[in-house]
């Protein structure tokens, strides 16, 4: 056993398996808090796809230079390779690759042919590498867009630094830093332009993506904005962000995007996360895209059979980490072996495709071997067949116990001026089943991998260095129109959650009393609620369609719909999910404990109550709970973040909702005449649903008084509840947004704003609550409510087209119809 890893093993003794299950229980905290290595956000149910393990691999040095210069020899071969198929193909010409093996895989793209003639097409190399138990290293897969990003391995270091701090102290461990330098460095050499700063941009496919936390990781720390394809739009051969303050040009996208969704205009047009254009744009030499459009060829696992020829033939000399051995099935004689193995080998597509069955060596039944056998024989030439190899073991922490554990190891390589530079590290994963790890992608636990040097690594960072007497200034990243948008939506469904739940309470505490006392004054003011309820939530028909009446008499079953359903648009629970979705999407903008609030939110609240049970203290319990919460949120994104054009935009969705939610609270609940003595029950809920019973009391010493809630819900412009102080905010804050670079339409935002002011001050609060006799509701109130909603619905689809839709003409804004809020 090498000397690093019994001076580990010694050490976890010393450190005892309770302070090392501590630790265990530290990083896994982290990786919870972080968000880090979700599943899909859209499957909160399902597990999260890895799991951390605190016991490091390492590498000692001498073993490290071996393998280093390996795959920086690797490196260089398929970077030739990528030039030669995109270019001359001689080595099709020259008999060393089969026609078929490249022209069948699906991301040799005929689109980017003569797209690779630079010394270096290739920026960034990703192989798998698992160890025999012979010693020997075996390279399982090239990837040139990996699923384990380099993001990965940095958030597992982090993790170990934090929660396993005594672990770096007996070892001389090689930092990360210096590799990112590298990477950033060399993105800028990319670009086309080098007069001034360049603009980089990493492109992901969105929240829904499975690494979408790698990508956002990735972006903050390299200091890029973080973009879809939808924030990129394509002129005069050039792409440009779309930014809050408008167009900027982009010199070198960082890409996420697998190669054939880059541009639906010449691949696949079906694509949505993909910039159409942008490979006419790469041609005229206007943006620069690492890795390439069309290094995905590089991926097919048929290519490790003639890398051995074509390395000698290129290079004139031994590939020196050997491919595992691999068989591709559009050979006759390689078909046949396969064929006859099937029971021995991983079989493996050529690249994705779906609906396979499982190929695990030795667990196949004779009906799994004929399936496989028909598939190979329709289409062999999309087809390997890989022999499984014994992989070596490793120390992994499992069940609070030390086992041995087989492992894959991913490293990362950069592209740097004439040669690649390798990450002093990586990202191995483990697995109790080593058929499992080799067949799959996905699963078990992951675990830092070190790098020992004899020398204490100099301090590495990405933030800029101050010249002696030189003083830097801020830099202010631009803000994509869909972040922009985002935040917008984030901060409106964080109010519309918020004064959902504030409502559903009244009304649970409604129906606790109507449960009680059996008063006919409260059943009546109760059934005011439950319309309210349906219309503030346009959750129609509700209680005020067809069969209300039913719905009336027992109420449970919809207000258990209206709390628990998430796939219900209105309920309090969808509207939760909408805030998870649209926070998550812009999470490295969000203070990291508001982002924590908002991922237990999403993750844990679910009451777990029945209908019986929808009036009992337990749910109002659950919604006090996200009561507070979401206040707490509200502090946090209000105390801790700059106030910048990202803040501003969370600031004004949340005030333009509350002012929405206001007035259909107000036009549900205080626009109809009660004709009852439950009218001064249902005005004292409206002001406890509104946070301002209690302000109420304390200022006016009187009874419920229309005239006098209207002067404080509406009118107050100094009381952070009323609509006059949303609508001086709004002023406030839009007044603040960049406007120069917008066009003649540009300040139309402000102009609806100024309108619903003007009519504001030309009114009162007692001409408001005037009424004629007989009439059943107050008119002056019912058509001011309703010109306001009306102005802050248009303002809403203005600040949408202005900063988040600019394919749209600004002209056709007043031609929208009002439209429901969903």
């Amino acid at each position: 056993m090498p000397q690093h890893w019994q001076q580990l093993l010694e050490f976890l003794v010393r450190f005892g398996e309770n302070r090392l299950a501590r630790r265990c229980r530290d990083a896994e905290r982290l990786l919870k808090e972080n968000g880090a290595i979700h599943n899909i956000f859209n499957s909160p149910e399902s597990p999260r796809s890895w799991q951390f393990d605190p016991i490091p691999v390492i590498f000692g040095s001498t073993e490290w230079s071996q393998l280093e210069r390996g795959l920086l020899q690797r490196a260089e071969l398929l970077n030739a390779v990528l030039r030669d198929l995109y270019g001359p193909r001689t080595l099709i010409r020259d008999g060393l690759l089969p026609a078929d093996l490249v022209f069948a895989h699906r991301h040799f793209l005929p689109a980017c042919d003569g797209q690779m003639q630079q010394d270096f097409p290739l920026s960034f190399y990703t192989p798998n590498l698992a160890k025999g138990g012979d010693g020997q290293y075996w390279v399982l897969a090239d990837a040139t867009l990996p699923s384990l990003g380099a993001g990965y391995a940095l958030e597992s270091r982090l993790i170990m630094s934090r929660s396993f701090p005594q672990l770096f102290e007996p070892f001389q461990v090689h930092r990360l830093a210096m590799y990112f330098l590298a990477l950033r460095t060399h993105l800028s050499r990319l670009s086309p332009q080098q007069e001034r700063e360049p603009s980089i941009v990493l492109l992901t496919p969105g929240p829904d993506h499975p690494s979408f936390f790698e990508h956002a990781y990735l972006a903050s720390y390299l200091g890029f904005p973080l973009v879809q394809g939808g924030d990129l739009v394509v002129r005069d051969d050039r792409v440009w962000l779309k930014s809050v303050d408008g167009l900027r040009q982009v010199d070198v996208i960082l890409r996420r995007v697998v190669d054939e969704l880059c541009d639906p205009l010449e691949l696949r047009g079906d694509s949505w996360c993909g910039i159409p254009g942008l490979l006419e744009a790469v041609r005229c030499g206007q943006v620069a895209v690492a890795n390439p459009i069309g290094c995905q060829v590089l991926e097919n696992p048929a290519l490790m059979a003639f890398l051995p020829g074509i390395c000698q033939h290129l290079r004139d000399e031994e590939l020196l980490l050997p491919s595992v051995a691999t068989w591709w099935c559009g050979q006759p004689y390689e078909c046949n072996y396969v064929l006859d193995h099937l029971d021995e080998l991983i079989i493996r597509p050529i690249y994705p495709l779906p609906g396979l069955p499982p190929s695990k060596p030795g667990q196949l039944s004779a009906a799994q071997r004929q399936q496989w056998r028909q598939i190979i024989l329709d289409k062999p030439q999309l087809f390997v067949g890989q022999q499984l190899v014994e992989l070596a073991t490793f120390p992994t922490y499992e069940k609070d116990a030390i086992v041995a554990r087989p492992g894959i190891t991913t490293f990362y390589l950069s592209a740097q001026d004439s040669q690649y530079v390798m990450m002093p590290g990586g990202l191995t994963r483990v697995h109790e089943d080593d058929s499992s790890l080799l067949a799959n992608n996905n699963g078990g636990l992951i675990k830092d991998t070190w790098v020992l040097t004899q020398e204490r690594d100099k301090q590495v960072n990405l933030w800029l260095q101050a010249r002696p007497n030189q003083l830097l200034k801020p830099v202010f990243m631009p803000l994509p129109s869909r972040c922009a948008e985002n935040l917008f939506w984030a901060g409106r469904y964080a109010e519309r959650t918020e004064q959902t739940a504030r409502l559903v309470r009244s009304i649970l505490t409604k129906l606790y009393e109507v449960n009680e006392f059996r008063d006919p004054d409260d059943r009546q003011s109760l059934d005011h609620l439950l319309r309210a309820l349906t219309e503030v939530t346009l959750t129609t028909p509700g209680f005020i369609g067809e069969g209300a009446d039913k719905l009336l008499a027992d109420p449970r079953g919809e207000l258990h719909s209206l709390v628990c359903e998430d796939q219900r648009i209105g309920s309090l629970r969808a509207s939760l999910v909408s805030l998870g979705q649209a926070a998550y999407a812009v999470r490295d903008l969000l203070p990291e404990d508001g982002w924590r609030i908002v991922d237990q939110l999403r993750q844990n609240w679910r009451p777990r109550v029945t209908k019986a049970q929808i009036g009992s203290g337990k749910m109002v319990s659950n919604v006090n709970q996200l009561i507070v919460q979401l206040a707490a949120l509200s502090g946090l994104t209000n105390e801790n973040m700059s106030r910048e054009t990202a803040w501003m935009m969370l600031y004004i969705g949340r005030r333009l909702e509350r002012a929405l939610t206001l007035i259909a609270l107000l036009q549900a609940t205080l626009v109809p005449c009660q004709r009852d003595s439950s009218e001064a029950q249902i005005r004292e809920a409206v002001l406890s649903t509104c946070n301002s019973l209690m302000v109420f009391r304390r200022r006016y010493r009187s009874f419920m008084q229309l005239s006098l809630i209207l002067e404080l819900l509406i009118f107050d412009e100094y009381y952070p509840r009323s609509l006059a102080y949303q609508l001086r905010q709004l002023r406030k804050h839009i007044a603040r947004l960049p406007h120069k670079k917008l066009g003649p339409h540009a300040r139309s935002d402000q102009q609806l704003i100024d309108e619903a002011l003007d009519e504001l001050r030309h009114t009162t609060h007692k001409k408001l609550a005037v009424r004629t006799e007989g009439e059943d509701e107050y008119p002056l109130l019912r058509s001011f409510l309703a010109s306001q909603q009306q102005r802050l619905d248009l303002l809403s689809h203005t600040l949408m087209q202005l900063y988040f839709s600019p394919s749209v003409p600004l002209q056709q804004l007043r031609q929208v119809p009002q439209e429901e809020r969903s």
